[in-house]
């Protein structure tokens, strides 16, 4: 396993090779969305990517894996717990998506490489953080209204490291970021878009559910 102070090299090294500008296809097929569940009684972990057609959100293909967690609770490190079992469903599929939404931080993190920077730089594809709490930075001033944007600023009051995005009037916002491969203009559209109904994007709504779906099924196969 690897250690702490090797993840964070690892991190510090990787943040240089984040693209913060759109490497998207036109149009955008599919799209998908990815989520981690733990199991509250054991050290199981289920990785869920969630492939869906850009246009009708139709499910295309779902590919799921279980396993027991590799990466100790470190705070700033939580791609090397989550990483595993997504790269495991992201070999499963057979028609990978032009872009993925994955339910994490991209550069809205400390060392400005979460979840979703890590997973876009391993797979060489554009991928957005949006979470559903904010990691590291503040905001003001974030309108009730559905669409209001706040920029998310780092603790150094300089960089803006994301957007704090109000998806639905009056609700808690989520909070977007650039992965790899795309702007935080074009994130924060699409994470809007894909808000149809409810506060977090279809795309985390779906993978969760799959997510879930799949880590009570392996603990019914393997009676645990």
């Amino acid at each position: 396993m690897i250690s702490e102070a090797a993840a964070i090299a690892e991190q510090e090294k990787l943040r240089e090779q984040i693209i913060t500008t759109d490497q998207l296809p036109d149009p955008i097929r599919y799209i998908a969305g990815t989520d981690v569940e733990y199991d509250k009684a054991s050290d199981l972990i289920a990785g869920s990517i969630v492939v869906l057609d850009a246009e009708t959100l139709d499910i295309v293909e779902i590919a799921t894996h279980c396993m027991q967690v590799t990466f100790p609770y470190i705070p700033g490190l939580f791609s090397f717990r989550e990483m595993p079992p997504l790269l495991a469903a992201w070999e499963k599929l057979t028609q990978k998506p032009d872009l993925l939404i994955c339910d994490g931080q991209g550069i809205a993190h400390p060392r400005r490489f979460g979840m979703a920077s890590h997973l876009g730089i391993s797979i060489g594809k554009p991928t957005i953080g949006c979470g559903k709490t904010k990691l590291y930075g503040h905001y003001t001033d974030l309108d009730i209204r559905k669409g209001s944007i706040a920029p998310l600023l780092a603790e150094d009051d300089v960089a803006i490291i994301g957007n704090v995005l109000r998806t639905q009037e009056g609700i808690n916002p989520v909070f977007v970021s650039v992965g790899h491969m795309i702007s935080l203009e074009t994130a924060t559209n699409i994470v809007l878009n894909l808000a149809k109904q409810y506060r977090l994007p279809e795309t985390t709504r779906i993978a969760d559910h799959y997510g879930r779906l799949a880590l009570e099924e392996f603990k019914r196969n393997n009676s645990i």
